[in-house]
Parts: C-alpha cells; structure tokens; sequence
C-alpha cells in the first residue's frame, strides 16, 4: 500500500511497516498526544516548575530493531512518503 493508506491505518489505531526496511520487528503508530503535569526528576523539570500543565500534541512513534522495546519519535523520509511497501503489522 502506498504511504496515503499507511497514514489513514495509522490514524485508525493500527501498526504499520515499509517491507522494505531491514530491521526485524520495526513498525510505527500514532500517538495521540496526551495531557502531562511536570513531575520531579523527570525532564521536563529541568524547565519547567514542579506541577506545570503541558499538552503533548499527537506524533508518529517507531517501535526500534532494537531487541529491548525501545521507541523514537519517527519522521517521514522522502523514500518513506513516496513508498508503495507499506504494510499493516499484525500481532
């Protein structure tokens, strides 16, 4: 599927992957973003005071290759946009 349908799946709640990359297990989905407050020892103490309000706006992450479930806010490439590999990651 194309990248216009990855977006829509995406968008429904689903996990997609291009056939193309070379990682095994790598997909990505959509965050919806979320209401945080600051909280102590957190990063965004470092910034902000202790309590304050924030809205974290909706992103696509990447779950990596990596063996350990580690995620990475994700960003279209070119090559991913244009892309006709796209797939619906079951399971």
């Amino acid at each position: 599927m194309d990248f216009c349908y990855a977006l829509t799946a995406l968008k429904e709640g689903q996990r997609v992957a291009r056939k193309g990359w070379n990682g095994k297990g790598m997909f990505v989905f959509f965050n919806p973003g979320s209401e945080v407050k600051v909280t102590e020892g957190r990063p965004l103490a470092s910034a902000f005071p202790i309590g304050t309000e924030c809205r974290m706006l909706p992103y696509i992450m990447m779950k990596t290759a990596d063996p350990v479930l580690t995620f990475v806010p994700w960003l279209a490439s070119q090559t991913d946009i244009l892309a006709e590999d796209w797939e619906i990651v079951y399971g």
